[in-house]
């Protein structure tokens, strides 16, 4: 890259981390830190959502997985989203904002006992940690194959970005990183709409891209074709159907909505129950659009002929950059990959010591000391989040492709926690289902992931530990088990168990403002209705999968 590119990626990206800075010098209490105060309109959360859900690792593992698998993928951030996103902004998160709670496990305590707090604070953990992991290799990779970089200044560059995201989201808390994910949300959709057009204008457009394809099936006997179109694609063994794949992919977004307190953090921050709703459906609406683009990239690189053949496609997204784009365009690009990188590494540092303190530490080992000593232990707790992404790179490593080591994971812990929380809102199952379903789920997760991670250990068929049947049986074999202890010990009418909390649990809670419905003088007006637009988002994105692109 020239001078100029290195000055773009330096002063984007730079001038976010002067204003996280900037914002992080009046977060004193609790309340502030953990939770903004719940003070944030709706479109500083949807475009905060918007920059965490579309981190650096889709932008280069969407590219890889379509280049070999096609354009399936695209049915996580259309259904998956726009389904998780009103499930957790519609259902879920609203018990546990009008209860009080700073973060979703709270609730699983008052709803379950205990033990699934703990679980659940355990899980999140594990689950966006290995997340980090996955962020952490694919900007490696950009720097290595698109900068040139040699390894040892690529991982230098890495650490510093961790260390610069973790300290003013340490400092600052929710604030800091929404504001500052908002402004990097921007950069991003600059870098992702430059290399698009540059690759979409290089393979000649829609008719250029079927074209070649069709004219490298025929020379080839292949079917690459079928890679514009989701309902071509069966699996790795040409037996799965499409629409299993489609459910599976909607139970992923599902559970990165719901489950993952990365998101569901910035929800509970909202200053009234319409912006949290208003904030999930636009930070889903703008995602989709810079998805379909980052995922056609990887379908558009088998209709090039310089990249045929890839041994390893995680490395097609920064080729392509290389290729294509010219003299300030690349910084632009690689500013838009570190700021992806940048607003999921707080995020995740913020969200997950909000976890720990509040969930392991506060309540099972320092139980009762002033508000600034858990602040302190918050900003601490963000810097060994970020840490734990480290630990996850040899694991990555031995995977086929970084999507795949992330869908590897999911059934054996988050699908069933997903499954945990949507049953316990909806329904009035018995509270010691939750850790038994639990338990059962991610017992049958983790045999499943040794049958298809190791079948010299443990053989099994496709269809009980298949890659896309593990998330189906996952989420039934919790709720079964959830039904059938609820049969046994009878139901439980009541919503939840009131949580009387000691300590600073209980005075933190107190700090919360009044909960608003919504800032309207009046009614809401029709056009700003959550539920119509909702409806919109849901149509829209079935008609991305089974209209559009099927």
């Amino acid at each position: 890259m020239s001078e100029f590119d290195w000055f773009l990626v330096f002063l984007l990206n730079g001038g976010v981390i002067v204003v996280g800075l900037y914002l992080a010098r009046g977060t004193r209490s609790s309340s502030q830190w953990f939770l903004a105060g719940r003070s944030l309109p709706w479109w500083g959360i949807g475009l905060s959502m918007f920059a965490t859900n579309v981190d650096n690792a889709d932008l280069v593992a969407v590219t890889g997985s379509t280049y070999k698998e096609g354009l399936h993928i695209i049915s996580v951030y259309a259904l998956g989203s726009a389904a998780g996103g009103i499930l957790a902004a519609f259902c879920v998160v609203p018990v546990i904002y009008r209860a009080g709670f700073y973060t979703n496990a709270e609730y699983l305590e008052s709803r379950f006992g205990p033990s699934m707090r703990v679980l659940s604070a355990l899980i999140q953990l594990q689950y966006r940690s290995s997340m980090l992991g996955l962020m952490i290799w694919s900007v490696y990779l950009l720097l290595t194959r698109l900068v040139d970089m040699q390894p040892i200044e690529a991982w230098g560059l890495i650490v510093g970005a961790v260390v610069f995201a973790g300290f003013y989201a340490a400092w600052g808390g929710l604030k800091a990183v929404v504001w500052t994910d908002a402004l990097q949300g921007l950069i991003m959709m600059a870098g992702g709409l430059a290399i698009f057009c540059a690759v979409w204008n290089a393979v000649g457009g829609w008719s250029g891209l079927t074209e070649s394809l069709q004219a490298a099936d025929a020379a080839a006997d292949t079917h690459l074709a079928d890679l514009t179109h989701i309902g071509r694609y069966r699996g790795e063994h040409g037996a799965t159907p499409p629409i299993l794949v489609v459910v599976a992919w909607t139970i992923i977004g599902c559970g990165y909505w719901t489950v993952n307190h990365t998101q569901t953090m910035r929800l509970m921050g909202a200053r009234s129950l319409w912006d949290m709703r208003m904030a999930a459906l636009f930070g889903v609406s703008i995602s989709l659009p810079i998805m379909i683009s980052c995922a056609f990239l990887g379908v558009i690189g088998r209709a090039l002929p310089a990249f045929q053949g890839m041994d390893n496609p995680d490395e097609l997204y920064p080729m392509l950059a290389d290729e294509f784009l010219g003299w300030g365009w690349k910084g632009l690009v690689v500013a838009g990959v570190l700021s992806a990188a940048v607003s999921t590494f707080d995020s995740m540092g913020a969200s997950l010591s909000a976890v720990f303190t509040r969930d392991i530490y506060a309540r099972f080992i320092v139980k009762d000391r002033d508000d600034a000593h858990y602040v302190r232990v918050g900003r601490c707790a963000t810097v060994g989040v970020l840490v734990l992404g480290f630990l996850y790179l040899p694991f990555i490593w031995t995977q086929e492709n970084m999507l795949r080591a992330f869908t590897t994971l999911i059934p054996v812990f988050v699908t069933p926690l997903l499954t945990t929380y949507v049953v316990g809102v909806l329904l009035p199952v018995h509270r010691a289902s939750g850790w038994i379903g639990i338990m059962i789920g991610s017992a049958y997760g983790l045999l499943a992931l040794v049958g298809r991670e190791f079948p010299e250990i443990v053989e099994l068929p496709v269809l009980v530990s298949g890659r896309w049947m593990a998330l189906i049986w996952s989420l039934l074999i919790t709720a079964t088990t959830m039904a059938v202890v609820t049969l046994i010990a009878g139901r439980d009418h009541s919503a939840q168990t009131p949580l009387k909390e000691s300590g600073w649990l209980g005075r933190s809670r107190e700090q919360l403002p009044k909960i608003l419905e919504h800032p309207f003088a009046g009614e809401v007006p029709l056009l700003a209705n959550p539920n119509l637009w909702a409806a919109l988002v849901l149509a829209g994105s079935a008609w991305v999968v089974f209209g559009l692109l099927w």
